[in-house]
């Protein structure tokens, strides 16, 4: 009884911390870890509805992950699923009811669903047990399905999940699905305000400020791992920088569509007003009254500031954009180096790498190699030398982020 009761405790413990957290895609990472952990899982996935199917949106396994280096994260493909009974994750948002199953290579043939155990070998691992549940609103609408697998004993050995746990993982997931709910909401919210600057200027589309985000995660992420940040300010940092970064260029609703969409070069007269998004932008955040806020102020405002000081808006007053210290030539003055706030040098580089991997209706996509000349060539110059250093580390993984999230024709 004393067992159930501190399991039972732990879960409102984690139920409080949940929401704490308003970013929809951290917030789903945290969901899998605490649903593992009170299920004693190796590994875990959680998918997200999207109409009649389910994208597979995360994913976490302890013994590959132990097989990589410190500070490497592991690298999956999304895809999709339909919402029927062929599938398990299938079949429970169909049925919105869970699934326990002790040997997935032992299904019986009868069943609707399968297993297909092509993923375990392109993968080295082997799915045994697995506890799939529906994750639904408090009107029973499924939203996600979260799946825990490899339910481990105290010696590490693969046992089925048993009878006893499945309360609780229902329980956690059903305060899980209430959170998700909301942070699906606060998505939305977010979206619609890129979308805003979207009906400006074609080229910030939801995939867009989506990579963008997830880039800037990543970037600081390994930063703050070889800087040797504490975790809880990660934690919370990653959450509101997430935010944040996908609102990087809302400022672009003031600016004319005569420049926004202007097929050649700008004037230097156009490119002088387009600079003025930066700081418009940050105005919509200026009151200060939470840490997002400050974030998104600092994104919308610096993220084109360059590391040798030639960016702008540089040191002006925000509200009538007047220059505040003048270089020889009458502009503003730059911020340089570590003068620009990190998450301002973050989201720069994320946004500079996404503008080039991509193709737009006024140019096509760079080649990978191309990419990575120019931007090591912009190291030092444009963006910090660290920043780059970390964008080459974790090149494979942003390739994987980019998949995730492409641009609709």
């Amino acid at each position: 009884m004393t067992e159930e009761m501190n399991k039972l405790n732990e879960i409102i413990r984690l139920g409080s911390e949940l929401n704490n957290i308003q970013d929809l895609d951290i917030l789903l990472e945290h969901i899998l870890t605490e649903a593992r952990q009170i299920s004693n899982a190796d590994a875990g996935t959680i998918y997200i509805r999207e109409g009649d199917e389910l994208l597979f949106s995360h994913a976490q396994n302890d013994t590959k992950q132990k097989e990589l280096p410190s500070g490497q994260k592991l690298i999956y493909r999304s895809f999709k699923v339909k919402i029927n009974t062929q599938s398990i994750a299938g079949y429970v948002a169909a049925k919105n009811q869970p699934l326990n199953i002790p040997n997935m290579y032992t299904i019986p043939k009868n069943l609707p669903y399968s297993f297909d155990p092509q993923y375990d070998k392109k993968s080295g691992y082997k799915t045994v047990s697995t506890l799939t549940l529906p994750l639904t609103t408090n009107l029973n609408e499924v939203i996600g399905v979260l799946q825990v697998i490899n339910c481990c004993n105290r010696k590490g050995n693969i046992i089925p999940f048993r009878g006893q746990e499945e309360p609780f993982v229902k329980h956690f997931s059903n305060i899980a699905s209430i959170v998700l709910h909301r942070a699906k909401l606060t998505r939305a919210i977010i979206l619609r305000m890129s979308r805003m600057a979207e009906l400006r200027d074609p080229k910030e589309t939801g995939a867009h400020v989506n990579r963008v985000a997830a880039y800037s995660i990543e970037f600081y992420e390994r930063w703050a791992h070889y800087k040797k940040i504490p975790k809880a300010e990660v934690e919370r940092n990653r959450d509101i920088l997430r935010m944040a970064a996908m609102l990087h260029d809302v400022g672009k609703v003031a600016i004319s569509d005569l420049i926004l969409k202007k097929p050649g070069k700008l004037t230097p007269e156009e490119y002088d007003i387009m600079k003025t998004h930066t700081f418009i932008g940050a105005r919509l955040f200026r009151d200060n009254e939470s840490e997002f806020d400050k974030v998104a102020y600092v994104a919308s405002l610096t993220h084109h500031e360059n590391w040798n000081g030639t960016g702008y808006p540089g040191h002006i007053d925000l509200m009538t954009g007047e220059a505040l210290e003048k270089d020889a030539s009458g502009k503003a003055v730059g911020m340089k180096g570590e003068e620009i706030p990190l998450f301002g040098r973050v989201v720069a580089l994320a946004d500079v790498f996404d503008a080039l991997s991509c193709q737009r209706v006024y140019k096509p996509a760079w080649k990978d190699e191309d990419i990575n000349k120019e931007i090591r060539s912009l190291s030092g110059k444009k963006f910090d030398p660290d920043l780059v250093d970390i964008f080459f580390e974790s090149r494979e993984f942003i390739e994987s982020i980019k998949q995730k999230y492409p641009d609709v024709d």
